[in-house]
């Protein structure tokens, strides 16, 4: 999920970018060398996921590669310790060991790009897991979901929550936050959500009173997110900023009515920081804001059933490694890659992407997190308890 400028999507879903349907299969199975990289089982393929440290690259990894050996092939699994040096060397390992193809999640798309360039040098092919690897033809396939998508849900979330499309008039006050500026799906998250909130700052229903990024107003654009970023997803730097929001604008009992976060250790934050900074602020009522979230980890699975978050995003990473599962063995089979539904321009090329669609969890129907073998049963019910 790595953030670069220039950045350009097209033919994104069609909540995302009108056409995207009409993307389908035209690359087919051919990478972006024309070869179709056909590899025997027993071979090694490598799998680098950017960090250990959150919850969700755990699933992704161990998921893909439970598969993987299942079928027969031999899996290196290495996680970057939120390091690019890192991921190039465990990249470059991967190589070394003769890899025929390596899925990369990275931590930085750009930064990633010498590596799979090696990679590809060494006759391996390369697909690029949920974030987009930037500035090189070194990518072979994309797998992610629909990311404007997800901000899309979000929006609407908050939207229907404060009665926006009831003719409700507010002002509501609502602060916004957005994902690592080093991540490149970031700032589609953003635009989703911002493509539906905007009219309304331009109408004067959602302000956003405080100074967070030099101010966001009906002016604001999708370019200017970085200014509302938090580094590296973490929910600490994302506490450390909503403090200073309460600090600074909602020290004297002022209403916060909403907040649009982008993922669920960020919400983790802003819920630290309001229980920190206005305890008079009680989930469950009135004085609590709606807050958005992505991922379903644990932590909002609780949070959700205790009304500290309001809605969370679940991608859902079972199903992601199934599809790209299923790529790694069309390819190894020499076959034509399935389901490519849209592409992403990387800066150098148009990468044939398979594309998922996300889901809005909310507490009416979280125990879909089970019905989809996300979360057990006994687990989900310790968490909401």
């Amino acid at each position: 999920m790595r953030f670069t400028k220039k950045v350009t999507a097209l033919l994104v879903g069609a909540a995302m970018c009108a056409g995207l349907a009409a993307c389908g299969g035209s690359r087919g199975g051919q990478s972006s060398d024309g070869t179709s990289g056909a590899f025997a089982k027993g071979d090694t393929i490598g799998i680098s996921m950017p960090t250990k440290s959150e919850e969700r690259w755990n699933k992704d990894g161990n998921n893909l590669k439970a598969k993987l050996e299942k079928a027969g092939y031999k899996v290196i699994l290495s996680f970057a310790d939120d390091k690019p040096a890192q991921q190039n060397a465990d990249i470059e390992n991967m190589v070394n060991n003769n890899a025929k193809l390596v899925v990369v999640a990275s931590k930085d798309g750009t930064a990633v790009g010498p590596a799979v360039e090696k990679a590809h040098d060494a006759g391996a092919k390369v697909i690029a897991y949920d974030r987009l690897i930037m500035n090189t033809k070194a990518v072979d396939y994309y797998a992610t979901f629909q990311l404007e998508q997800v901000g899309v849900l979000e929006a609407t979330y908050l939207i229907e929550k404060l009665g926006l499309k009831d003719g409700a008039k507010g002002p509501f006050n609502i602060e916004l936050f957005t994902g690592s500026p080093d991540d490149n799906n970031a700032k589609y998250f953003f635009k989703g959500a911002w493509d539906l909130l905007q009219p309304y700052f331009e109408s004067g229903v959602l302000v956003s009173p405080s100074n967070h990024g030099q101010g966001v107003t009906k002016d604001f654009k999708v370019d200017d997110w970085q200014s509302i970023s938090v580094q590296s997803w973490k929910t600490e730097q994302a506490q450390k900023d909503m403090e200073s929001i309460l600090d600074s604008t909602y020290a004297h009992g002022e209403r916060l009515d909403a907040v649009l976060s982008p993922y669920d250790g960020i919400t983790q934050g802003v819920i630290n920081a309001i229980e920190s900074k206005r305890p008079d602020m009680k989930p469950g009522t009135d004085s609590w804001p709606y807050i958005t979230g992505q991922d379903a980890m644990e932590i909002s699975v609780a949070n959700i059933s205790k009304d500290k978050q309001g809605e969370t995003v679940f991608k859902d990473v079972n199903k992601l490694a199934d599809a790209v599962y299923d790529m790694i063995i069309e390819i190894a089979e020499g076959k034509d890659v399935s389901g490519i539904n849209g592409k992403f321009n990387n800066n150098n090329i148009d990468v044939p992407s398979k594309l998922l669609d996300p889901q809005s969890i909310t507490k009416d129907n979280l125990s879909d997190l089970v019905k989809a073998e996300y979360i057990t049963q006994e687990r989900f019910d310790e968490l909401t308890k």
